[in-house]
């Protein structure tokens, strides 16, 4: 039988499987037992139904970003619901506190038509405990930045709860290799108006993404290795103000700059 504790510790590990979204993270939490925990990770969710298992959602189609559920019934009627609501990449995310990895999980949800399955242990506690589900809506785009495009395409004319910044990480190597103790400078993309510079701020990851790879590609931003989220809040008290989802003409009439932001305020990165 679980604890609160390790009820904790497992809807923490379903929490890192959440997907990038748009400035919304768009989630059915079934049964209604995992947002208010996950939320606490990733404030930007927006609940929009918890059903009772067998009820059923009523839901526009490729509308949701993530379905999560903590010890509901893995039935057809939750996979076939889940994957109609869900958007191209969205992500069915359950966990059985009471069961334990098996093939025949991968099985089920592969017959649903579910992809990029994961199957494993929910957490160890430190004897294994549970097991987490978690499955794709297949793309229906085959290139990454087509998918980014079609991701980054929801809901981006709000301001969601974080930003996202082109980070320039001095020096450029992974986080397993940096010493305990190495500085590290983050450099944000900007632009010049005149004098004045500004920092160029992204909704979403999809949508820095959808960004970047063009402006890299035709050389008019250079060595980004990294892009970063910010809450609003940490923006806000910038010295420098944020143009907010430019598009790749503003480089015609601006100058790029680097500004530099504080590693430590940065929030986790998204999957």
């Amino acid at each position: 039988m679980s604890t609160p504790r390790v009820d904790q510790q497992l809807l923490e590990a379903m929490a890192k499987h959440l997907p990038p979204s748009g400035a919304i993270l768009r989630l059915v939490d079934v049964a209604g037992s995992t947002a208010e925990a996950l939320r606490v990770l990733r404030p930007d969710i927006e609940v929009v139904l918890t059903p009772a298992p067998g009820q059923p959602w009523n839901l526009p189609p490729s509308s949701l970003d993530a379905v999560t559920g903590f010890d509901v019934p893995l039935d057809a009627h939750l996979l076939t619901e889940a994957l109609t609501a869900l958007r191209p990449g969205g992500r069915l995310i359950l966990m059985d506190s009471h069961g334990s990895p098996a093939e025949s999980h991968v099985h089920t949800l592969e017959a649903a038509g579910y992809t990029r399955i994961l199957v494993e242990t929910g957490a160890e506690c430190p004897l294994p405990v549970g097991v987490l589900l978690r499955g794709e809506k297949p793309h229906t785009e085959a290139h990454t930045l087509d998918r980014a495009r079609q991701v980054a395409a929801q809901g981006e004319s709000r301001r969601g709860r974080y930003l996202h910044l082109l980070i320039r990480q001095t020096p450029d190597k992974p986080v397993w290799r940096i010493q305990p103790g190495e500085p590290i400078d983050w450099q944000a993309v900007g632009i010049l108006d005149g004098n004045i510079p500004s920092v160029l701020g992204f909704s979403s990851l999809p949508k820095a993404v959808e960004f970047m790879q063009p402006a890299v590609l035709a050389g008019q931003i250079v060595g980004v290795n990294k892009i970063a989220k910010f809450r609003w809040e940490v923006a806000d008290a910038w010295p420098f103000p944020v143009t907010f989802n430019p598009s790749l003409d503003i480089f015609r009439a601006h100058s790029v700059t680097l500004l530099r932001v504080d590693p430590t305020s940065a929030e986790s990165p998204d999957e």
